[in-house]
């Protein structure tokens, strides 16, 4: 049998150095918009975390249009997501030889771009899919 279905293509980010809890405050803000206006959005809002998410959905636009050919007008954020990464741990110098713990949080970032224009169709098996 065969399904339409929209092709994806993603970019990934990891190990960047901010919590995720603040990444996802902005991811919340794209997700499921038109690329254009994903741009105007993360360029005029204030976070640090605005950059790197800039980005990397820049990034995810460039492998659309490299391997599909897609124009920029037709793409649209279907999933965005953020994860937690692994925590770096420091120890600070304090005085009579003390120390205090640093921990760093890092997290990735997953960004899924959607070309509206182009379906393809795909055989599925029912029953492999249990």
């Amino acid at each position: 049998m065969l399904r339409k279905q929209k092709i994806k293509v993603y970019a990934f980010s990891r190990y960047i150095s901010m919590s995720a809890h603040k990444a996802r405050r902005v991811i919340d803000q794209i997700r499921g918009r038109s690329y254009e206006e994903t741009l105007m959005i993360l360029e005029l809002m204030p976070y640090r975390a605005c950059y790197p998410i800039f980005k990397l959905v820049y990034s995810a636009a460039a492998n659309a249009s490299y391997s599909l050919g897609s124009d920029e007008t037709n793409l649209i954020i279907s999933k965005a997501e953020v994860n937690e990464g692994t925590t770096i741990k420091k120890l600070k110098p304090r005085a009579r030889g003390r120390s205090y713990p640093i921990k760093r949080p890092t997290c990735h970032i997953t960004i899924v771009i959607t070309d509206i224009s182009i379906e393809e169709y795909v055989e599925i098996d029912y029953l492999n899919d249990f």
